[in-house]
């Protein structure tokens, strides 16, 4: 049936954008049909719209696909091989599975938190508020963001044989955190979240007006930040954050694309709601340390790998994990009508799913349906799946930089981020 294939070529193809390769499963039938099939030589909205974010689409036939194959397969004796553990000679860097980023940054971590909670305190004198903006602000989550920026600063500056954390750098680190904290604020009051972080969320605490003006406040007070670096480029770098944030939150809260447009939209919304705040951070740390445009783009994709990886597993994890584990309830997503990548994946092999995600599962019986499916699907290994090819290009670009504990710290992120529970 070459119209189904040509919308499983589709739906393949978009998924794959951005990893490089197609996923294996999707390669073995792409070879079966891809001999007399080529993609379009002319983009269409959806690949243009992917380029937006530094995706760049395919633009060879489906038979050079298959003629790499080999070298698709071959990506997970490659993370192997980058990930394997070896004895470090005499007076060599130790080896990156005994570097624990969390134990190399404790006190840096410590230090943020302990000053973002200050700068807040500054910028107000009602208590409530301050209250309620650091709430998050207890050192309990993955920190994730401030932990990537420090060590991706202090990578850099070794890299190009500087001293220390510059303050500023540190800084950037708040903010990253501050802005992140500000978003989970506003997501509860939008998706009248229960819990968060195995705690009771910020809007069951406090009513949704003064808690949305509290996540306001926190983007006020970041943006004060921002301004204090006194650096143009950077300070636009970081707005851009901001306006990718509300953007892809528009997305997700409105999102009627066409069944051949869902994967692009989904990567699309995924950058800007996850990816550009730790993309465009890392690469602010390293535009501060004085860094070339090359050596920024290096950790600008770090950054985004990193940042797509991550929120791949959280779309996974939602399927598979327990809302004890998670901290917060699971098949969130699904109750809130949002059609993410095991979803997505899973539509290849039940294509009732189309109608499910049109209708944003709010008919009676459609999440539970919509959880059966995907769990009789591949979506949750081809996500999986596509998470490591972004962990993996991570691992690459922070291996082009400069060995020190930071460097090798950065690899170890990026196993952490595909083999985390919660």
């Amino acid at each position: 049936n070459m119209i189904g294939d040509r919308r499983f070529i589709t739906v393949c193809t978009m998924a794959c954008i951005g990893s490089g390769r197609l996923c294996a499963r999707s390669v073995e039938k792409l070879c079966q049909i891809g001999q007399k099939t080529q993609v379009r030589r002319k983009p269409s909205a959806a690949f243009v719209r992917i380029k937006e974010i530094g995706i760049q689409p395919l633009s060879r036939t489906l038979f050079q696909h298959c003629q790499t194959h080999r070298a698709a397969t071959a990506t997970c004796s490659e993370s192997r091989r980058l990930f394997s553990s070896q004895q470090p000679g005499p007076g060599t860097l130790p080896d990156y599975q005994t570097v624990d980023p969390y134990r190399l940054l404790e006190d840096d971590l410590k230090d943020v938190y302990r000053d973002i909670r200050q700068e807040l305190r500054w910028n107000t004198n009602q208590d409530e508020l301050h209250t309620i903006a650091t709430y998050y602000f207890d050192g309990q989550g993955k920190a994730l963001r401030p932990m990537v920026a420090i060590l991706m600063a202090r990578a850099i500056n070794h890299h190009m044989h500087k001293g220390g954390l510059l303050a500023a750098q540190r800084q950037v680190a708040m903010i990253a955190e501050m802005i992140h904290s500000a978003s989970l604020i506003h997501d509860d009051v939008i998706d009248q979240s229960d819990f968060r972080r195995g705690k009771p969320s910020v809007n069951v605490l406090w009513n949704h007006k003064k808690v949305a003006m509290a996540g306001d406040f926190i983007l006020a007070v970041a943006s004060m930040m921002i301004a204090r670096l006194r650096d143009n480029n950077v300070t636009l770098t970081l707005s851009q954050v901001v306006t990718d944030l509300v953007q892809g939150e528009f997305m997700q809260l409105g999102s009627k694309e066409t069944e051949n447009e869902r994967f692009a939209h989904y990567l699309t919304k995924t950058y800007r709601k996850t990816a550009s705040l730790i993309a465009n951070s890392v690469k602010a740390v390293a535009m501060l340390a004085g860094a070339d445009e090359k050596t920024s783009e290096i950790a600008f994709q770090y950054g985004r790998n990193v940042g797509l990886a991550f929120q791949l597993v959280d779309d996974l994890l939602d399927f598979v994990s327990s809302s004890a584990a998670m901290g917060k309830p699971t098949a969130a997503d699904l109750k809130l009508g949002l059609a993410t990548a095991p979803v997505l994946f899973a539509c290849e092999k039940f294509p009732e799913l189309n109608p499910m995600i049109m209708r944003r599962f709010q008919e009676a019986g459609d999440v539970e349906k919509a959880f059966e499916l995907v769990h009789k699907s591949q979506g949750l290994e081809q996500t999986r799946f596509l998470a490591k090819k972004h962990c993996l290009e991570a691992a690459r670009l922070a291996s082009s930089i400069r060995e020190s504990p930071y460097q090798k710290a950065l690899i170890v992120v990026s196993d952490l981020v595909t083999n985390r529970m919660k």
